[in-house]
């Protein structure tokens, strides 16, 4: 009876968009309750049977294309209509679509009159390129990376979807960027099939256009379509210098058209007059998709006039693409000087820093200055100087993690004199701020005092105000405190204006990584610090830079959990899986490897075999175990 009912209905496509909503959430109920009886004796497991090891292993037999403007623009240039096709991992009928259906000749022919694009939320394989800018292809979808179905799904939710993240399902949009029918929810595959042959059998034939004859390999960099650019880019790896080179030369006339793979393919090659060739024609991109080869491409050394044009073509781009135009931000403020904290200045200092850097440790030591500074404000009640001497103590005593620990007797106990004492020390500033104090001490008492507390918003006001009049070379713990919150708070600052793709300066940026240079140099800083500034430097996609961080931090915490699990996560997103292995040996070769990276190796070599087993690889994984044993 459903099959009747399904068969006998009108059309999606002829149902009005304004009533799709409605239509199909009065049916949901009565759909997911009836799922096991699409047809008599057929069971929702038996309609979309599970793909086999042998279904998965064939390949993916529809040709999609690389991003949401390559699909428009062969639309336009074919008069085809674009299908947009929505899969998601784990759910039956998507599973059944991506690992047969997709697979087969018979089905795959009727996707041949569209230009297909797919999405999917899930990532497949690791990484979308490999160290020489080869592409490496979902397993799932074949003929695009997981990046690339993955970035062009939120776009087609927002223009296409209705407000619902549905899978699987299939959208025909017309050359007008309309939508002509929109299946999902169906009860079989026949159905979906057959509104797919019917998009183009009751199509206007009138609207396809004769394509272009044959075209030479240059003539072909221009096109959009990914068969030509799978062209293109084979040509460039078989091809000579002469061959190469005239591809980059056609590249550059057609910057419009962004031939990104072909370009990213010579940035990462060995040759570097190709790579140089590769950043001009990147200089000239103005389409958006360019930006993260553009970020990829400054880690080389290079003139400052080519690094200047490489970053005026990310803020080109900038003007459509709000993570472009943060790159760009991001890729001046890395190499401008802050005008908050003087790092040249602190660097010279800290080439004498020795242990007086570090806070006394000693509670009761703590405890004895904290005493000593009450009675004397208790005997200057008016004077602040001896307010903020109070504040500081009382700050360094409730810092001090074995001051809670000595007066209380269970975890509640302890977090609660823990906060009595911040709140005294923040009393204590604001008392001294009233009375007249000025100057960095008193803001960074405040701005600590309040952080620890919880009141973040006025913390890294504080510490704003407080970085800028730190001396150089200032002994105080509580200077390098103060520097960690304001680099936090220039942190929140980039990632809600990120957010909220609005304008930043790139001073903020600036200040950041000047506030953890020096923190990277000081006795008091530790490898969470340089754990933040990585993660923060790679949120924004300098990678480049990130790697420079995490360089130097592993050279100063060469034992640090942080800093190796940060590596391993660098090199899988660079190099994949056999990297790990390849860097480790490289770092145990040199002359000062610490005692203690055997053990880092064997535990790489354990995440290298968890991946290799996970993709069934059996082989690779006993060998990377075997390894790891080796190294323990």
């Amino acid at each position: 009876m459903l099959s009747a009912w399904y068969q006998s209905r009108p059309p999606f496509a002829m149902i009005p968009p304004s009533l799709r909503c409605s239509t199909l959430t009065l049916g949901l109920a009565f759909l997911a309750s009836s799922a096991a009886a699409q047809i008599p004796g057929v069971s929702r497991e038996q309609m979309w049977y599970a793909p086999t090891a042998q279904d998965w292993a064939k390949p993916v037999l529809i040709t999609f294309q690389r991003t949401w403007e390559d699909a428009l623009a062969v639309s336009v240039e074919t008069g085809k209509p674009i299908l947009i096709c929505v899969n998601m991992d784990g759910e039956i009928a998507s599973e059944h679509y991506a690992g047969i259906r997709y697979r087969q000749a018979e089905k795959a022919a009727l996707y041949d009159p569209y230009v297909n694009v797919i999405a999917s939320v899930y990532r497949h394989s690791a990484r979308d390129f490999d160290e020489e800018g080869n592409r490496i292809l979902c397993p799932r979808f074949g003929s695009v990376t997981c990046g690339e179905h993955i970035i062009i799904e939120p776009f087609l939710y927002e223009k296409y979807f209705d407000g619902q993240r549905i899978a699987p399902r299939h959208v025909m949009v017309e050359l007008d960027q309309s939508e002509t029918y929109d299946v999902f929810y169906a009860f079989d595959t026949d159905s979906v099939f057959q509104s797919i042959s019917d998009g183009i059998t009751e199509r206007d034939p009138g609207k396809l256009k004769i394509v272009r004859g044959d075209r030479t390999i240059i003539e072909r960099v221009e096109s959009r379509d990914v068969v030509d650019r799978i062209a293109v880019e084979d040509a460039y790896k078989t091809g000579d210098e002469q061959l190469r080179g005239s591809l980059l030369d056609a590249a550059k006339e057609h910057a419009d058209m962004a031939p990104i793979d072909l370009l990213r393919l010579a940035v990462f090659g060995f040759d570097p007059e190709m790579s140089k060739a590769a950043r001009t024609a990147l200089a000239k991109v103005s389409a958006v998709g360019a930006e993260d080869l553009i970020s990829e491409a400054l880690r080389v050394p290079m003139e400052e006039s080519e690094r200047e044009a490489l970053i005026a073509s990310l803020t080109r781009i900038g003007e459509k693409s709000p993570r472009a135009r943060t790159l760009a931000v991001v890729h001046r403020g890395l190499v401008s000087t802050s005008t908050e904290v003087d790092v040249d200045g602190w660097s010279t200092a800290l080439g004498g820093a020795g242990s007086t850097y570090a806070p006394p440790t000693d509670s009761v030591i703590l405890e004895n200055a904290a005493d000593e500074k009450a009675r004397a404000a208790r005997v200057n009640p008016g004077d602040a100087t001896a307010k903020l001497e109070l504040a500081e103590a009382s700050l360094a005593l409730a810092v001090d993690p074995k001051t809670a620990g000595n007066l209380g007797t269970s975890a509640g106990s302890i977090a609660k004199y823990s906060r009595l004492m911040f709140e005294d020390a923040h009393r204590a500033a604001l008392q001294a701020e009233k009375l007249g104090a000025t100057g960095w001490r008193v803001d960074a008492a405040i701005a600590l005092s309040a952080y620890y507390l919880g009141d973040l918003e006025l913390a890294y006001a504080k510490a704003e105000s407080a970085a800028g009049s730190i001396p150089a070379g200032a002994e105080e713990w509580s200077a390098i405190a103060t520097l960690a919150v304001f680099a936090q708070a220039r942190q929140k600052a980039i990632s809600d204006a990120v957010a909220q793709k609005a304008e930043w300066p790139g001073e903020w940026l600036t200040d950041v990584n000047a506030a953890y240079a020096v923190l990277a140099k000081h006795p008091m800083g530790t490898d969470a610090h340089v754990s933040a500034h990585f993660d923060f430097l790679l949120n924004l996609g300098a990678t480049g830079p990130a790697a420079g961080v995490l360089d130097a931090g592993l050279q100063r915490f060469p034992d640090s959990w942080a800093l190796h699990a940060a590596l391993r996560r660098q090199v899988l997103g660079e190099r994949g899986v056999r990297g790990l292995a390849e860097v480790y040996a490289e770092m145990l070769r040199e002359d000062d490897a610490s005692v203690n990276l055997e053990w880092f190796a064997g535990y790489a070599s354990i995440v290298a075999a968890e991946f290799h087993r996970r993709r069934g690889t059996t082989g690779r994984a006993v060998a990377s175990y075997e390894r790891a044993i080796a190294h323990y």
